[in-house]
């Protein structure tokens, strides 16, 4: 309790509103895939995982790197389980079919995290620039994936606008398109090595330079950017859950 206190005590009031956003839109979507049909389960767990993912701030076992790592695996596997939703949600549009049951995808989630804890604890300790080159990929994954989800979406729309839960599709979009700005603005800090784990991991070598003091301006606008579409990607999904479950249930 004592090292829980302490990390909340480091991190910085809009890091912690952030968390709690997340956290809200994670029961909210995880409450809200028990008690609806089976197309929506895939789509609200990944929501659920993202929280899972970004909880690594208020760990308290933050500081072990094979937990830092899982927690950005967990993202990975959090986008892949929505843009599938997604892809069920769009194939049931047009088919009006839809197959398996909800046991099967929350085991099948277990199974893919346990497999997933597994690799890392099979493998050596990841070092620091591992970890970052896992959150890069992760990063890399959620742009492509969100680009996908928001044609989706859109998709979706288009079949279903002429019913009144079209309107929570139309904010989905709106998520989708802060998670890319979130996610987006990571990924351009980290390709050019003004990111926050790259400079401490330069900082402990003397015969490594780095350009941002040059450009601090987009560092700072980029900076800025995360932290705002992150707070409203959360404060969005929880909104358009709330939304749903109020005209579904």
């Amino acid at each position: 309790m004592d090292k829980f206190i302490e990390l909340l005590a480091q991190m910085n009031t809009f890091d912690l509103v952030q968390v709690i956003f997340w956290g809200l839109a994670g029961a909210i979507s995880f409450y809200f895939s028990i008690g609806n049909a089976r197309v929506w389960t895939s789509i609200s767990i990944g929501f659920f995982l993202i929280f899972i993912s970004q909880a690594y701030g208020i760990n308290p076992w933050s500081n072990y790197q094979k937990l830092t790592a899982y927690h950005y695996i967990v993202g990975t596997i959090a986008i892949m389980t929505i843009t599938h939703g997604f892809l069920e949600y769009y194939v049931f549009c047009r088919t009006f079919e839809i197959s398996g049951n909800k046991l099967i995808v929350y085991l099948s989630t277990v199974v893919v995290l346990a497999l997933s804890a597994g690799f890392l604890l099979l493998n050596p300790v990841p070092s620091p620039n591992t970890i970052r080159n896992i959150r890069m990929v992760e990063n890399a994954i959620w742009v492509f994936l969100c680009l996908m989800n928001i044609e989706l979406v859109r998709k979706i729309y288009a079949a279903i606008k002429d019913s009144e839960i079209s309107r929570g599709f139309i904010a989905f979009g709106v998520v989708f398109v802060c998670i890319l700005l979130w996610r987006g603005s990571e990924l351009y800090l980290q390709i050019f090595q003004w990111d926050k784990d790259w400079q401490d991991i330069i900082a402990l070598m003397t015969d490594e330079s780095t350009d941002i003091a040059e450009f601090s301006g987009r560092v700072q606008f980029s900076q800025e950017v995360s932290r705002y579409a992150g707070l409203l990607s959360g404060i969005s999904v929880g909104g358009t859950f709330t939304y749903l479950y109020r005209l579904l249930k």
